[in-house]
């Protein structure tokens, strides 16, 4: 791994695909929330990934050749993470910011300068089937996306081999600290990193664990509208947020966006 600025994929190498070979395995292995239990075989038919998160230059390339505006941009802002003086409070954490968007990441007076290679955040379930059809693909099931992350993990046993080396090297950007009041920035980040700063996973993939939280097309419960998110993010922490594993869910609204996916 290269450390901060210095680390990315190269050019060529952006937007590359890789095959994940079709096989069974057990979605929501060791589960560790109620939502990601209980554990059951499935097998999946082959399919094509694209090797690392779509980054900001891509997005910027389909927006350029289609005129697409985001949710985000449309509807009022996307939602933001704060700093708070009260982090016992949950909703403290989080706000709505009508400035924040896909190409003002950071809300009012903020760019991509310096981010190009970096995950596009911001961006709405909608938005990203958007690009996803103007790739030429589509956004994954969460049975593809869990498969392939399970497939690539570094030891097929330890559900955490996603984050860290056996003598605790990172391997993903996760919240290193106690959160959300601190931070150390110990695997190199605060916030979101370049796309392939870590090492790639066993199927050739990177950054399906941690960093940023990714759509999937598939409905979070029956009893919800909502649609499951997969991966973790750079605010996943061990003191509160344990989901930078393959079988951890999350659920979105899939008209709304935040800084974090």
């Amino acid at each position: 791994r290269a450390s901060g600025a210095q680390c990315s994929l190269d050019q060529a190498s952006l937007g590359a695909l890789i095959d994940i070979p079709g096989g069974g395995f057990v979605k929501g292995a060791n589960p560790l929330y109620p939502e990601e239990a209980p554990p059951e075989k499935v097998f999946v038919s082959p399919f094509r990934l694209q090797a690392h998160e779509v980054t900001n230059s891509q997005f910027t390339d389909f927006v350029s050749a289609t005129g697409y505006v985001t949710e985000a941009e449309r509807n009022g802002g996307s939602a933001q993470f704060m700093k708070s003086a009260t982090p016992e409070d949950f909703l403290s954490w989080w706000k709505l910011d009508p400035a924040s968007t896909w190409k003002t990441p950071q809300g009012s007076g903020s760019s991509l300068d310096g981010l190009a290679l970096h995950p596009v955040i911001h961006v709405t379930l909608n938005d990203a089937r958007a690009f996803a059809q103007w790739a030429g693909g589509r956004i994954p099931t969460e049975v593809e996306w869990e498969y392939a992350a399970s497939l690539g993990l570094f030891d097929p046993d330890d559900p955490y081999s996603g984050i860290a080396g056996p003598d605790g090297e990172p391997r993903a950007n996760i919240w290193t600290g106690l959160f959300p009041m601190i931070d150390t920035g110990r695997d190199g980040f605060a916030g979101t990193a370049p796309v392939g700063c870590f090492a790639a996973s066993r199927t050739g993939a990177y950054d399906m664990i941690g960093n940023v939280w990714e759509w999937t097309d598939t409905p979070f419960s029956p009893a919800t509208p909502m649609f499951t998110i997969k991966g973790g993010s750079y605010l996943c922490s061990e003191n509160y947020c344990q989901r930078y594993r393959a079988a951890a869910r999350e659920d979105l609204e899939a008209d709304f966006s935040t800084a974090h996916v």
